[in-house]
């Protein structure tokens, strides 16, 4: 590969991964509803959607969505309809979460919060069905390959900058839910204030759901 073309995509790849976008919102979402462990859990599940990506774009899966655009379009839709389901389940966690002020210790320790595995199941499942990232791969990665005598093959080379996209945005992604999750939980003893971050979760998932169902190719 050419040494400029990985150094050019890792300068992109870096500025598109500290560039908020409906993957960070989703990390965010989660940390302030359930703390640091729960934003690098998110931030995992991430960059796995990612790995999933890069690996159908290398056995050539992403010709089949150029050769097929209305498969893309199940796969928005799909994405959307699973948003719903987080944001109804992120507004019942809220209305759920106790009220009042008085033994604020117990009621943070007994609060709902989604289960660890869940929550990296759905954020990987979050960015598998973003068609937004399929497009990433059709249009972006293509533009650093190399062609010619003594090239890797491209499924190698697809392979590795997918691969350097992941450990680049990985880190920027678990900083983000770090941050946000250490913010919640000096602020999480507060049911009421919980309670609000549910729902502002709830907020931000029925939000990216309606931005990827409107959202056009």
């Amino acid at each position: 590969m050419d040494l400029s073309l990985i150094a050019a995509f890792v300068a992109a790849a870096f500025l598109l991964s500290v560039a908020p976008g409906p993957d960070m919102l989703f990390i965010v979402a989660n940390a302030t509803s359930g703390g640091r462990r729960a934003g690098v859990v998110a931030a995992l599940g991430m960059s796995t959607g990612l790995a999933v990506h890069t690996l159908a774009a290398a056995l050539g899966l992403s010709a089949l969505f150029r050769a097929a655009p209305e498969a893309l379009e199940v796969v928005r839709l799909a994405g959307a309809v699973f948003l719903i389901y987080l944001a109804v389940t992120s507004w019942r966690a809220g209305r759920r979460t106790p009220g009042g002020e008085q033994d604020t210790a117990d009621a943070a320790a007994t609060a709902p919060r989604r289960p660890l595995r869940k929550l990296y199941l759905m954020a990987t499942l979050t960015n598998v069905a973003n068609p937004k990232v399929i497009l990433f791969y059709l249009a972006f990665l293509p533009q650093f390959l190399t062609v010619g005598d003594g090239a890797w093959p491209v499924w190698l080379q697809l392979l590795t900058l997918g691969g350097l996209f992941i450990m680049i945005g990985l880190p920027v992604d678990a900083t983000v839910g770090l941050a946000a999750g250490s913010l919640a939980d000096k602020l999480l003893s507060r049911p009421s204030f919980r309670r609000r971050l549910e729902r502002a979760s709830a907020v931000v998932f029925g939000g990216l759901a309606v931005r990827l169902a409107l959202d056009s190719r």
